[in-house]
Order: structure tokens, then C-alpha cells, then sequence
């Protein structure tokens, strides 16, 4: 019996957790080897820890993913990491603005890197919060993400992990379709309160993409850590004992984080390979 020719791929983590304990790293690392497996891939993996070690990957990755992080989005600004993450950002695009480069470079940025990107790019406002945003939440696709490759297979709304202190608002329309980027889906429109609804998922360009969510959360993963009595501690002294049990009872229900954990990276990694094959 023959067996289909495994590819190669190599695959850059940009780790912008600056060392705090995450089950971000561990959930990105499984689905790019789940999805490795199954789409027949060898993959090559390499992590970058771009806040405490300054290192940044280089062009020889054909595929990049970026973490989400702890901290503030604007208080790195004019940090030496910081200058780095965006020199970066700036050597991909012009890599894909080559009329001779190929293949082309896919990225994908997670919550704290989405809203760097956000702040690089110039296109929104990035601020704190009123409030943190923390729990299991739903997510309203915009026009374009209906016709979003990545978004393929998700349900409008569809549900993630989201947690934050910080949001982008105010997008420039103007400057995304410059760059043939589009707003994607937004948290949930509540005309009632006066608050600009926070954007929850941005494509910067045809080869960069952003959530504010995390698309990487598992459920068991998240389980076990609202488990943990120091976590559940902390949820219930900030958030409340009824938020706890509902994101608890909300993470066995496979139609929420259970599906935009299966769809959504899996979705960026088949769209991103097919530009090398």
C-alpha cells in the first residue's frame, strides 16, 4: 500500500509570552502537529522568545504564527523587543510586496500580537479597556468574514476565549483597503450601551491575518486551569462565582471553543501551505 509523500514545512513561533506560565504555546504547538499529520507534512518547528531573548525568525520559515502575551500593547512602545517585533513585521511585507519573491509569507497574529499589528499597521485605535474581558464569548462575523478562507466552517456567531484588558476600536477603513485588508468580526453589537464595539478579528493584507480572541484555546486545556484552586480564586475574586461555572459549563459544549479550536489555525495553516505546493 502506498503512503502519501509527507512535504516539508517549516513553521516560526513567535513566543510573546516574556516567560509567564500559558497554555498558549502548548495548544499553537499541537494543532500545527495535528494538522501536520493529517495534511501530510513533515513540520519543522521552531520557537522565538521575542520579548526576553530578542529573537525574531528569519525568511527561511515558510509560515509564521504569533503569540498571544501578558502586559500592556503600548507601553512596549520604543522598547528594543518591541523595535525588533516591527522591523520584523516590516521585512515580511516586503518580502510579499516583491514582484519576484515566492512564495509568499503567511502570518498569523494572536490577542497581545494582533494588537501590536494593529498599532504597526496604524489602522485602529488601541486602548484599554473599561473592564477586562474574560470569559467564553460570542463572535460576529462582518460581511468579508463570511468570505474569509480562515473562517471556513465556523457558525456566525462562533465562540473563543477571550481575555484582555486592552481592545483595538475605531479601525480606518480607508487605510485596510489600501492594503487589501478587512475588518472581520466584532464582539457582540450592543446598540444599548455606549461603548464602540471592539474588533475582534482583522486581515491586514492577503498574507496577514489577526484575532483579539485566542483560536488556539482547548477545552481541556482551559478546564484544568479554571481547575487549579488558585485560578478559580482569582476568577471568582475578579470576575464571580456565576462567570466561573459558566465558562466551566461553556467549555463542554462542542459548538463553542471546542469548534474554533479545530477550525480556525488548521484553517491559516491549509491556506498559507497551498502557497508553497
Amino acid at each position: 500500500m502506498s503512503h502519501p509523500e509527507r512535504r516539508k514545512l517549516k513553521i516560526a513561533i513567535l513566543d510573546l509570552y516574556e516567560g509567564a506560565a500559558n497554555q498558549g504555546m502548548r495548544c499553537i504547538r499541537e494543532i500545527i502537529q495535528q494538522w501536520g499529520a493529517s495534511s501530510h507534512f513533515e513540520i519543522s518547528l521552531t520557537e522565538f522568545d521575542v520579548r526576553l531573548q530578542l529573537m525574531v525568525p528569519g525568511l527561511d520559515f515558510d509560515i509564521f504564527i504569533s503569540s498571544g502575551g501578558p502586559g500592556s500593547p503600548l507601553e512596549s512602545e520604543g522598547s528594543e523587543w518591541e523595535n525588533l517585533y516591527f522591523n520584523w513585521i516590516k521585512t515580511i511585507d516586503e518580502w510579499n510586496a516583491g514582484e519576484g519573491h515566492f512564495p509568499k509569507k503567511h502570518v498569523f497574529f494572536i490577542c497581545h500580537s494582533f494588537q501590536l499589528a494593529s498599532r504597526y499597521y496604524r489602522i485602529g485605535n488601541v486602548c484599554k479597556r473599561k473592564s477586562t474581558a474574560f470569559g467564553v464569548f460570542p463572535i460576529h462575523m462582518l460581511e468579508e468574514g463570511k468570505y474569509e478562507l480562515v473562517f471556513n466552517g465556523l457558525l456566525d456567531p462562533f465562540y473563543s476565549v477571550d481575555s484582555r484588558d486592552f481592545q483595538v476600536i475605531e479601525p480606518d477603513h480607508v487605510k485596510l483597503r489600501k492594503t487589501g485588508g478587512h475588518i472581520l468580526a466584532i464582539e457582540k453589537d450592543r446598540p444599548h450601551v455606549p461603548f464602540e464595539r471592539a474588533i475582534m478579528a482583522i486581515r491586514f493584507n492577503p498574507y496577514s491575518i489577526g484575532t483579539q480572541f485566542h483560536p488556539e484555546a482547548d477545552a481541556s486545556g482551559m478546564a484544568m486551569y479554571l481547575q487549579r484552586e488558585d485560578k478559580k480564586r482569582t476568577v471568582i475574586e475578579n470576575h464571580g462565582e456565576i462567570k466561573w461555572q459558566s465558562m466551566v459549563e461553556q467549555l463542554q459544549d462542542p459548538e463553542k471553543i471546542i469548534w474554533t479550536h479545530d477550525h480556525v489555525l488548521s484553517n491559516f495553516l491549509e491556506l498559507a501551505s497551498a502557497d508553497l505546493y
